[in-house]
């Protein structure tokens, strides 16, 4: 599957430190055309971990309209997928909310 830039969409969740998956919320960072000529999707996690927090994370003020279902933030904990893993979306982030992940995200390359 193909999703838009912004996405919010549900998918295995790979963790590094356990070697297995959970089913969970991610926001999709790449454009369609990079998930069609890599077969991949980039992502970035959304949590709603209220006993942990990453000095990058953005609290998702708009979260139901992406289709999430309680009070969330996103998270700079980024990875890559094989598109057909992803389950399903969920809806697509509010304006104010992608301004306020492009400013945390465009730091973290060089340009």
């Amino acid at each position: 599957m193909i999703f838009d830039r912004w996405s919010a969409v549900v998918l295995p969740f790979p963790f590094t430190d356990l070697g297995t998956a959970k089913r969970r919320s991610a926001l999709v960072l790449s454009p369609a055309n990079f998930q069609q000529a890599h077969g991949h999707i980039l992502c970035g996690m959304v949590t709603s971990a209220a006993h942990s927090a990453w000095p990058s994370d953005v609290d998702l003020v708009a979260y139901a309209e992406a289709g999430l279902k309680k009070p969330c933030k996103f998270r700079c904990k980024l990875f890559t997928l094989q598109n057909d893993l992803v389950l399903y979306g969920l809806g697509t982030l509010a304006e104010a909310d992608r301004l306020t992940v492009t400013a945390v995200t465009s730091g973290l390359l060089p340009r």
